[in-house]
């Protein structure tokens, strides 16, 4: 995790799933509060179900709440494949998301 400029940096590696959901979830919501905005760099997530998704939302939701930036980038092949097949590209309002 990397911060700058009120911007905080977060790459997710490797399981986005029920396995990993309560660590991964943490991390996210850590990453948001340091900062004004969160950039997640999801290019190095392995596996990816309807879980990791879940927590993608969660922490779009909390951003929301507390009125911050929240943004994800570049999305493995895993990643995009959930996204897409959900119909929920346009959601996350990403180039890399929006197929």
């Amino acid at each position: 995790m990397k911060q700058e400029n009120n911007l905080v940096r977060l790459a997710l590696e490797g399981e986005m799933t029920i396995y990993t959901a309560h660590q991964i979830k943490q991390r996210l919501l850590d990453a948001l509060a340091l900062g004004e905005g969160l950039e997640a760099d999801l290019s190095q997530v392995s596996e990816f179900d309807s879980v990791g998704l879940q927590l993608l939302l969660l922490a779009r939701a909390e951003s929301f709440r507390a009125g911050k930036a929240v943004r994800f980038v570049g999305a493995s092949p895993v990643v995009d494949e959930v996204v897409r097949l959900c119909g929920l590209g346009a959601l996350f309002e990403q180039p890399e998301f929006a197929h």
